[in-house]
């Protein structure tokens, strides 16, 4: 059974202070024991929120790594990157920003890119954050042909190339994602969802567990430590 523990908030504003609070004491932390931290970070509304937040505080970002959870298969200046944004916030703080997606054709040599070029950080990572879309995807992991191989990929393997089927019509491209066991190997995992209707879906997927129709039922299902689940309207 998966064990998570729900915050409420009464904004994005409140949720992105408690957020950056949290990330920053989990990257402060690992300096600490470690003298080097990697968290994996969600695109999607919530990120934007947070990032100026996070990357305000006083942290030893020199030794900092940051990757997104997932990333679209488009250049690094497209709108549609998720590294983008990352590396706009966090280069200037000092941080070192790794993108996953390469200028690949064919997405699962894309993936195979990505799992390679993972394969040279640290592993595994201090913290892995997740958000959800309202078809229940988490990072990349959409339902769809290469939903089993996100899902059942080895633990060796950090990255894999996925095609949403059907492609969304916000970001109707193929995708590299972290694979579930490369999600679920993070000292700390956390998701953020906004609204009425994501919260709803998440329980079901939640109390569904293994049994879910949704990715991240699924990918939660195979939790073995306690997660936080950040939510506000």
């Amino acid at each position: 059974m998966i064990e998570a523990e729900w915050w409420e908030y009464d904004s994005l504003d409140e949720l992105a202070d408690a957020i950056a609070g949290d990330v920053g004491f989990i990257v402060e932390s690992a300096v600490e024991a470690r003298n080097a931290s990697l968290i994996a970070v969600a695109g999607g509304r919530t990120g934007p929120a947070v990032f100026p937040k996070l990357a305000a505080q006083n942290l030893q970002w020199k030794r900092v790594t940051i990757i997104p959870t997932d990333d679209r298969l488009v250049p690094m200046d497209d709108e549609l990157s998720n590294v983008r944004a990352l590396a706009k916030t966090f280069l200037p703080a000092g941080a070192r920003v790794v993108p996953i997606a390469a200028d690949i054709a064919d997405y699962r040599l894309a993936g195979n890119s990505a799992d390679a070029r993972l394969q040279d950080l640290p592993w595994p990572p201090d913290l892995v954050w997740l958000g959800m879309g309202e078809d229940g995807h988490t990072a990349s992991i959409f339902a769809g042909p290469d939903l089993q191989a996100a899902l059942d990929a080895p633990k060796a393997r950090r990255a894999i190339g996925v095609m949403p089927d059907p492609l969304p019509a916000e970001a109707p491209v193929p995708r590299v994602t972290l694979t579930r066991a490369a999600i679920l190997s993070a000292r700390t995992i956390l998701v953020t969802v906004t609204g009425d209707k994501k919260r709803e879906l998440l329980e079901g997927a939640i109390a569904d567990g293994q049994s879910s129709k949704l990715p991240i039922g699924r990918v939660l299902a195979e939790v073995d430590q306690p997660i936080d689940i950040h939510w506000c309207p």
